[in-house]
Parts: C-alpha cells; sequence; structure tokens
C-alpha cells in the first residue's frame, strides 16, 4: 500500500468513528500541499461539512488529530480554514524511494489486455508535410508511447490520402509541365517534386479562370470551366475506371512521395505499424449503409439517397450516401472502422486530427454506436488546434507553406549556432556535435509542439523553444546530462550508490523529500495523461522534475557530503531522476543527451 492509499484509509476510518458516516474512498481525493505551507498533502474538508455538521477548522482538526494517532506516516498536520495539510513522518521517504528504485519497469503500467490503434499523420500524397503535420505526427506518436505505458497493446496507423482530385491536380500539373522531371534529375525529394507540381497546377489554374473572366464568364462559372479544372475531374474519372496510363502515372508519383516521407518520418523519429490507403477503402461502407436501412438507423428519401437522424442527439440529419449510390467521406469512414475492427479486434480507436473535423467525428462515431459497433464507446478523436509561426497562418496551395522538413533543420541549425555560442561542445568531435546539434533541436521541437494541451491552438516560436532555461526540451535534456555526469564521477571516485542500504539514514532533508514525491508521482502522471490523451501533462511534470532536482542539486552539493551513506543515498536519487526523465522523454518521443 502506498503513502497515499494508508492517508485515503485513514480518513475512511476518521469518517467511521469520528462521524459515523461511511465515507467512499473515491470521494476522497488528496491535493498537493501549496509550497507556501507546511505539509505534504491536503485534504479539503469543505464538501463534508453537512456530514461533520461543524465548522471547517474544527472538521479539519477532528481529522488531523484521528490520522496524527492511527496512521504511521503522518507525523503532523497544520490546518488553514478548511485545509488539512498533512506533514509525513521524515523517514517514510526512504521506504519510498526504496521501492522506486526496486522496480525494474520504470514508468510501465501492468499490461490491460486491451488493444487501441492511434491513427495518425494522414499526409496527402500531392504535397509535403507541413508545421501541423509535425504537431499531428508527434501527438499521434506520443500518445501512442503513453498508452503502450499504460498497458495497452497499440497499432499505430496511417491512413493515407492517396486519391481524389488534390493528386489528380499534382499529376495533370506534371503532364503539362513536368518533360519527365524526377527526384533524381531535381534534386527533390519525391514529396517535393509532388507538391512543386500542386502548387503549379494552383498557379496555372488561376490564370486560365482570370481570363475566362475576361471574356464575360462569372468567377463562379470560370472556375468550373478552366480547362486544368476539367482535365483533372477527367483524370478522376479515368482514375476510377482503372485506366492504365493514369494508373501508372499515379502510382509512380505517389512512389516518389512515399520515398520522401518516409525521409521525413525517420527524421522525425515517428513510425508505424499498419498503413491504410484511401485508394483501397474509398468504397467501403455501403454494406453498412444497407444494414442501417435494414436496423431502421438510417432513412431513405425520395431521390434515393440514405440519410441519419441525429437530431435526438443534438445534431441534424446527415447524409451517408448520395442518391446516385455515390459514396461520401462518412461512407467510407464507417468502413474503414470496421476494417481496423475486423483487422486488429481493438477496443479503443484513436483519431488524431485536427478540429476543424470535430463535427465529422462527431457524427461518424454517433453513428457507429447507434449501430451497435462493439468498438463504438472506445472511439475518440483527438482534436487539437493549429499552430501558427509568429509570420502568421500557413497557406498550402500558395507555395508559402511552413514545409516540415525546413523547419526540422532549421531547428537543428539553430540548436547548433545557440549551443556553440554557450560552449556546451567542449571536447566533442564533429561527429558527436551533429549527433547534439539534432537531440537538441528535434527535441526542442518536440517538446514545445507538446507541452502545449492538444486542443488548443498555439503559436511556435523557434527561438525561445532552443532556450536552456524555462520549461523548454533542452532544459530536461540538460538537466539529465547534467546527472549523467555526476554518476561518471560517482563511478570514478568509487561510490557504491547501487548496492547501498539507506536504512541507516536518519534524515531525509525537505529538497529530498520533495524530489521523492515528485518521483514516486511518475506512472501517476503516466496514468492522467493516457485517461486524457494529452502529452503536456507528462511534459509538465518532467519540467517539474527537472526544475526540483536542479533545486537539490543547489541545495544539497552532492561531492561536498562526507558520510558515504548520504552520499550514495544522493547519487542514487540522481540516478533515479536521470532513469524517470529519460524514460518521460521518450515516451514524448525525446532523446536526451549523455553528456553537453
Amino acid at each position: 500500500m502506498n503513502i497515499q492509499e494508508s492517508i485515503h484509509n485513514g480518513i475512511q476510518l476518521a469518517f467511521q468513528n469520528i462521524f459515523n458516516h461511511d465515507l467512499p474512498l473515491d470521494q476522497i481525493s488528496l491535493a498537493p500541499t501549496r509550497k507556501e505551507f507546511e505539509g505534504t498533502y491536503t485534504f479539503v474538508v469543505f464538501p463534508y461539512l453537512k456530514i461533520s455538521k461543524s465548522t471547517p477548522e474544527a472538521t479539519a482538526n477532528l481529522i488531523g488529530e484521528y490520522l496524527k494517532e492511527n496512521v504511521s506516516e503522518v507525523a503532523g498536520f497544520n490546518v488553514v480554514k478548511g485545509f488539512l495539510n498533512l506533514e509525513l513522518n521524515n523517514m517514510i521517504w526512504v521506504d519510498v524511494f526504496q521501492k522506486l528504485i526496486a522496480n525494474e519497469n520504470i514508468g510501465q503500467l501492468p499490461a490491460n489486455g486491451q488493444k487501441v490503434m492511434v491513427e495518425y499523420s494522414s499526409p496527402n500524397t500531392n504535397k509535403p508535410l507541413h508545421l501541423g503535420h509535425l504537431r499531428n505526427n508527434f501527438l499521434g506518436f506520443s500518445v501512442a508511447n503513453i498508452l503502450e505505458a499504460n498497458g495497452y497493446e497499440v497499432i499505430k496507423a496511417n491512413l493515407v490520402n492517396d486519391r481524389g482530385i488534390h493528386i489528380c491536380k499534382s499529376m495533370v500539373a506534371y503532364q503539362h509541365f513536368g518533360n519527365g522531371e524526377t527526384p533524381e534529375s531535381s534534386g527533390l525529394k519525391g514529396d517535393h517534386l509532388a507538391g512543386k507540381y500542386y502548387v503549379i497546377f494552383d498557379q496555372k489554374y488561376k490564370e486560365q479562370i482570370a481570363e475566362l473572366k475576361e471574356n464575360g464568364q462569372s468567377e463562379e462559372d470560370a472556375k468550373k470551366n478552366a480547362p486544368l479544372f476539367l482535365e483533372a475531374q477527367e483524370m478522376l474519372r479515368k482514375w476510377e475506371a482503372n485506366d492504365e496510363e493514369v494508373v501508372a502515372l499515379w502510382k509512380q508519383m505517389n512512389t516518389w512521395v512515399y520515398e520522401g516521407f518516409e525521409k521525413t518520418y525517420k527524421r522525425m523519429g515517428v513510425s508505424f505499424d499498419k498503413y491504410y490507403y484511401e485508394s483501397d477503402t474509398y468504397l467501403l461502407g455501403k454494406d453498412i449503409v444497407t444494414e442501417g436501412l435494414e436496423k431502421g438507423v438510417f432513412f431513405k428519401k425520395e431521390n434515393g439517397s440514405v440519410w441519419v437522424d441525429l437530431t435526438d442527439e443534438g445534431l441534424d440529419e446527415k447524409l451517408v450516401l448520395r442518391g446516385d449510390g455515390t459514396s461520401v467521406y462518412i461512407t467510407q469512414d464507417m468502413g474503414t472502422a470496421d476494417l481496423k475492427y475486423d483487422d486488429f479486434g481493438i477496443s479503443k480507436s484513436v483519431y488524431v486530427v485536427g478540429n476543424e473535423q470535430d463535427y465529422h467525428f462527431d457524427v461518424l462515431f454517433k453513428i457507429m454506436r447507434k449501430l451497435g459497433r462493439p468498438y463504438g464507446e472506445g472511439l475518440y478523436h483527438l482534436s487539437y488546434g493549429m499552430v501558427d509561426l509568429p509570420t502568421g497562418k500557413m497557406k498550402s496551395r500558395e507555395g508559402t507553406v511552413v514545409d516540415a522538413d525546413d523547419l526540422m533543420q532549421e531547428m537543428v541549425d539553430t540548436a547548433a549556432q545557440h549551443t556553440k555560442e554557450l560552449g556546451k561542445i567542449d571536447g566533442f568531435n564533429e561527429e558527436q556535435a551533429t549527433e547534439l546539434y539534432e537531440t537538441l533541436g528535434m527535441g526542442a521541437l518536440k517538446y514545445f509542439l507538446l507541452k502545449v494541451d492538444p486542443k488548443k491552438r498555439m503559436l511556435f516560436n523557434p527561438q525561445e523553444s532552443i532556450e536552456f532555461q524555462g520549461n523548454t526540451g533542452p532544459f530536461i535534456q540538460y538537466s539529465h546530462a547534467r546527472i549523467a555526469s555526476i554518476l561518471r564521477k560517482a563511478v570514478q571516485i568509487g561510490v557504491d550508490y547501487k548496492e547501498a542500504d539507506f536504512s541507516k539514514l536518519t534524515k531525509v532533508e525537505e529538497s529530498e523529500s520533495s524530489l521523492i514525491y515528485l518521483l514516486n508521482d511518475f506512472e501517476k502522471k503516466i496514468s492522467q495523461a493516457g485517461l486524457d490523451y494529452s502529452p503536456a501533462i507528462l511534459a509538465q511534470y518532467l519540467f517539474d522534475l527537472a526544475k526540483e532536482y536542479n533545486r537539490f542539486y543547489a541545495d544539497l552539493p552532492i561531492f561536498l557530503e562526507n558520510d558515504p551513506t548520504i552520499l550514495a543515498f544522493r547519487v542514487a536519487l540522481s540516478s533515479h531522476t536521470a532513469k524517470t526523465l529519460k524514460k518521460g522523454m521518450q515516451l514524448l518521443g525525446i532523446a536526451v543527451p549523455e553528456r553537453m
């Protein structure tokens, strides 16, 4: 039983013995005591005054006295209005720490027997990945790691949007203006080459619209009648009819794009267990429409179109199949949801998609629940906000997109410049320095994008993200490197911190107990981050832990300690902090350096 469980049980007994009331354990919660007050945990008594039939202060004092007398972990207490601040037995922290270091699977909760799919990235094969994709990929990969740490079997999936009018636009432009250009002949990554022709299509299309408008057509008619647009529509029809020449060009350009994507994913440090392709799934879901009609979940209108009525769910009527029998997006998404379940038997499915799709997923999930799908209650849309730069919003079709490859390189270059200026690469050879710049640059980028609640729109500031002070990735990475240096020195001078017996300790300093308190919270934070699908919870925890360690290090200079047991204890405390930081950053998809 851990400290909190012991105190929870003590509070439950206090209510039974003092107030003759059976208080369920799930109605008891403890919060960390605020720094300005003495104590470790705080129990707020205001919600229980109807039970105690007394004042907040009297209620808190009665419970405090009971805990002090009956719970060995509680050494004392103080009351501030209705806040009962519990002061713990100092030596409790040694026992807590011994249990922490005995755990060989730090940051890994037991298997829960459930499978979850996390779908993220979902790129279009007509253009490279951009800044928004970075947030998407880092979120998806981190959430997958966090769910795995929570005991789930996780399948990381990528649904690639490899068909449709947008792909045909790149293909048409390439046919007209490509002159047989390839990634090799152009020196461009394949995804950048396809993106180049998507931009060219847009430029030429606008020129044609302007020309048609000059000849008297309205803007709306000009957009529909522009020759390039008509060609793109015709190409899509040919693709769907499996035209040999069109399919060959589609496969060639997509092959180039996938090779480009793989390089970007590798640098991002993200991976996938399963790829789905819209070209394989776009016809799925029509059988579900038939099933829904038979079950009375869907209804048909006079023109033959099929709808679902979600007014009882606070929404409206939604089209699920057109009158001519062709699909809409929701049709194939229903089919793909079933396909995922058939492939893996998942109990949860997490879709990492921007918040502009909130309504779409609300509709999809409500439909699948109405259809009685076994995975229906496990559907979750991890909706995230847009990322802005100080220079303003991104626009992809005009060729001014903030390219993911360019931004990653810029971050690594900035890390190199910043690290050289601070003199943190003394003694590094060129290869080691290059690796450090990559680690710091990518760590800064990932951490900055992950530390913000996913639901919030955010402003990414490259310069701020790379700082070695403040709530940044490099601050946590530097803290880990500092501890690694301490551990190397401890080995050099023969400190046997791994086998030391800490039961001989007679006192734990305040900065030591505060650090152990935070270390003891690690798995709770992992659990909370998993429940909320929020890496930001874990990022904040790691920042707090790094800060707390730096305070401990400043308060208690480790190698000035003469008592061998206390010295070994502080080195062991440093070692476990490093392990926790490293594991936590791994869950965010971030590497930590051993030296800087």
